[in-house]
């Protein structure tokens, strides 16, 4: 893919997808997504009139959930693996902030 049409595609963050392409780029149903939000595995964004919009990033953790419940986990046992790792990502960011900021000084 050329450099002028990647500038066209959406951020990762930028929640674009509705929940039926969301569902089929995961290969799984929407009832599938809408479970793991009543789970809070998934937080898609909504657009003023209420509808699921999913990002690129909410397509990431949607592969993550799936890799983790092929692997046998339940939904309980996810939503701790995942705020685990969600907190370790904040934790490793804010420490390269730390070492930043002391280098500097």
């Amino acid at each position: 893919m050329d450099s002028d049409r990647r500038d066209h595609l959406p951020g990762s963050a930028r929640a674009v997808y509705a929940i039926s392409v969301a569902a089929e780029l995961a290969g799984v149903g929407i009832q599938t997504l809408r479970l793991y939000e009543q789970h809070g595995l998934l937080t898609p964004a909504r657009s003023a009139g209420g509808t699921r919009r999913y990002s690129g990033d909410d397509l990431a953790r949607l592969e993550r959930i799936i890799s983790l419940s092929g692997q046998g986990i339940n939904l309980a046992g996810i939503a701790r693996i995942l705020e685990l790792e969600d907190a370790n990502t904040a934790l490793t960011a804010e420490r390269d902030r730390l070492r930043r900021r002391q280098e500097q000084s």
